[in-house]
């Protein structure tokens, strides 16, 4: 039973990788079967209510500030933890319970200190791995080998006490570290992650449902209004209005009819279709654009972050000061110069801080998931934004009514807005949200029954009512008066989209809808020139609605009917002049431009595929943040400049001490941790005055509601 309980305790502190070779060995002992797996079961169970404790408990400790952020994207409360991840969190705890009784040993009992070098050994693998990996496999010097040859020195010289001390840091270190890393560029989400787990096809004059998986080409499905197209194909009955921004870039809504051709993961606004199904799954164009963009190289992986190449940088010279203090002052003076390690802080001061302006993004509603991202933003020259989406809002507005026969601007709009009443597509919303704005008295429809195409047929009174497009009208026999079809001619240069309103048996008038530009969207523009950086726009929409949105922005370069993987070409373009790009994209033909910039933003509320590639998220969904985000990575470059100086200040004053006041190692430890706990403080300030000047404006907002 004590062996028993020994190898629980052990698993617990070295988890089931070890234990699990431990069983093996125990199964040439003739161990009872049941009596084994009970005892791996134990250890099993503490294993993973320590990873939970520690998950629910410690990681909010290192300050994670976008938990509830990634959540909203993710719904996952808590991400499954990497066995890194495990790994690190079992090392804190043998660290934990290895400084406890090195403190009870120096105080009671020092010459049993010699007990905590299994523990210092079991915990110096990694680095010793690492740096073996570094000399052997990279063949370069870096802290990896400092930290290797420190925990040698350290058992070699019996410093047990420092060892235990240092072993813990180190550990809390490599848990920040971890923190820091480049989380977000896993595998893109999946392109149909929003359809629905069914589809509806036709099959012998019946329709059928079927799981969305089990739908194949020359299946012919059906589709209806609020319903996203599972499959691309073509449309064999029916009409229907498409939303096919988030795949084409095209600002208006399609009208597809019999002979069409209709793609996956586009947005039926009204209508309903029946469609043949031509490819499907994986072969479907979103999910090309997918394909395109997992093989698409990200040349941001393999970067490392500054703190870590400065402090890689100070390896040579670390260790021939030391070998010249080894000469001249022995063990002690050479291990003394060897902690001191100038900038060696660093990786401990510099997580600290991008974890402090990851808190203050989050607390500004941006979800900065690659932390790299943040160091290169200053450096942006080049702000690329998307058009439709991104730049203007889903819901037009409308811009004028026209009448033909006399009918008042007002009359036209009440009888568009009770056709369209019950209707959600944001056209429909937008001639609602107008009338509303004028204060007209909507009449309720007394014939509730809709003729949906592209159109909608409705009985208001005594009066029929049409309101749909030029094509709708031409089916009911309706005839459009040439001054309508100026101005829809007009309206499709411009890229406005024109309802046209019928009275009985008349054409009557037209409401003209144009693109919403978001309310923040030109003071954005006007903030990034006054910071010395130029903006463009790209668009799958056609020229002419590209440059009147150009014009009206004041941006002067765009570039228009450009396909998704043309996007990236752009952006390949523009660095391979110089340029920093960054681009800020939402819909799922955004994506591998998004892959290609140096930094990408995202709105949420984009497609799941542009938020999932984003580096960057605008969780309020408003470009104002852009402007927040900005500032932030100005003030975090300064915040890292001022912290590097802090941590070679320790350094340099400790190696001078070792040379000509004959410090030691708990000396230099002294130096080194009054430095770091300096280097931490001003890491901490921003986030501190962050916090006042919140405190002060919700203090002013509570006065002037009291008020």
């Amino acid at each position: 039973m004590f062996i028993e309980t020994c190898l629980v305790c052990f698993g617990l502190l070295t988890g089931s990788e070890l234990y699990q070779k431990i069983r093996t060995k125990a199964d040439k002992t003739g161990h009872k079967e049941r009596q084994r797996e009970k005892t791996y079961s134990l250890v099993a169970t503490a294993e993973a209510k320590y990873q939970d404790f520690f998950q629910k408990k410690i990681d909010p400790l290192f300050m994670d500030p976008r938990r509830s952020q990634m959540k909203r994207l993710s719904q996952t409360e808590h991400p499954e933890l990497s066995p890194e991840e495990r790994k690190n969190n079992r090392n804190i705890g043998i660290a934990s319970v290895n400084i406890g009784i090195a403190v009870i040993l120096r105080a009671f009992y020092p010459h049993l200190l010699v007990a905590t070098a299994p523990f210092i050994l079991f915990l110096g693998m990694g680095w010793l791995k690492s740096a073996f990996h570094s000399i052997f496999r990279k063949h370069r010097l870096d802290m990896s080998v400092l930290d290797g040859v420190l925990v040698i020195w350290i058992l070699l010289s019996g410093y047990f006490f420092a060892g235990s001390f240092i072993l813990f840091m180190l550990a809390l270190q490599k848990k920040l570290l971890a923190r820091t890393q480049a989380i977000s560029h896993g595998k893109l989400i999946d392109v149909f992650g929003q359809h629905s787990h069914s589809v509806w096809i036709m099959t012998d004059g019946a329709e059928f449902e079927i799981p969305f998986n089990e739908l194949k080409a020359g299946d012919i499905f059906v589709v209806k209004a609020g319903e996203l197209v599972p499959a691309d194909g073509t449309v064999k009955k029916g009409m229907a209005t498409v939303d096919q921004h988030a795949l084409t870039g095209e600002s208006r809504p399609a009208e597809k009819e019999v002979g069409d051709q209709i793609f996956a993961s586009t947005l039926v606004l009204s209508g309903k279709i029946y469609v043949l199904a031509e490819k499907a799954g994986q072969e479907t164009t979103a999910a090309n654009i997918v394909e395109i963009l997992n093989r698409t190289a990200s040349h941001r992986t393999s970067l490392e972050s500054e703190a870590e190449k400065f402090a890689d940088r100070s390896v040579l010279p670390t260790f021939a000061l030391s070998g010249l203090a080894y000469t001249l002052a022995g063990s002690n003076g050479g291990l003394a110069v060897l902690f001191s390690g100038i900038g060696y802080n660093m990786r401990i001061v510099g997580p600290v801080s991008t974890l402090n302006f990851l808190r203050i993004a989050a607390q500004n509603s941006i979800l900065i998931k690659d932390i790299c991202a943040l160091e290169r933003l200053p450096q942006i020259d080049t702000f690329i934004f998307d058009k439709t989406g991104t730049l203007t809002l889903e819901r037009p507005h409308v811009g004028a009514v026209h009448s033909c026969n006399g009918l008042s601007q007002e009359t036209l709009l009440t009888y568009a807005a009770a056709a369209e009443y019950r209707q959600v597509h944001p056209i429909a919303r937008a001639i609602l949200a107008a009338a509303e704005e004028q204060g007209l008295n909507i009449p309720e429809i007394e014939d509730a029954s809709y003729k949906v195409g592209y159109g909608i047929s409705v009985n208001l009174s005594e009066l029929l009512i049409r309101v749909g497009s030029e094509r709708f009208m031409e089916t009911e026999n309706l005839s459009v008066p040439d001054n309508l079809k100026m101005i829809k001619k007009e309206c499709d240069d411009r890229g406005y989209t024109l309802v046209i309103i019928a009275v009985d048996d008349k054409v009557s008038g037209a409401v003209e809808l144009h693109p919403t530009i978001r309310p923040e969207a030109k003071q954005v523009i006007r903030y990034l020139a006054l910071k010395g950086r130029s903006a463009c726009i790209i668009s799958g929409d056609s020229e002419m609605p590209t440059q009147v949105l150009a014009e009206e922005l004041e941006i002067n370069r765009y570039f228009a009917s450009i396909l998704p993987e043309g996007k990236g070409k752009i952006i390949e373009q523009l660095q391979e002049e110089g340029k920093k790009v960054c681009f800020i994209g939402d819909g799922i033909n955004d994506t591998i431009a998004l892959k290609k910039a140096d930094v990408s933003v995202s709105l949420c509320g984009a497609s799941p595929a542009a938020t999932d590639c984003a580096d960057i998220v605008l969780m309020d969904g408003n470009l104002d943040s852009l402007s927040r985000l900005l500032d932030i990575s100005l003030e975090f470059q300064s915040n890292w400049k001022e912290n590097l100086v802090i941590s070679v200040i320790p350094g340099v004053i400790c190696i001078s001490g070792v040379f000509f006041l004959h410090f030691g190692i708990y000396a230099s430890m002294i130096l080194y941790y009054l430095g770091l706990g300096a280097g931490l403080s001003n890491a901490t300030l921003p986030l501190i005055r962050h916090n006042k000047k919140t405190m002060q404006i919700k203090k002013q907002s509570n006065c002037k509601k009291i008020r």
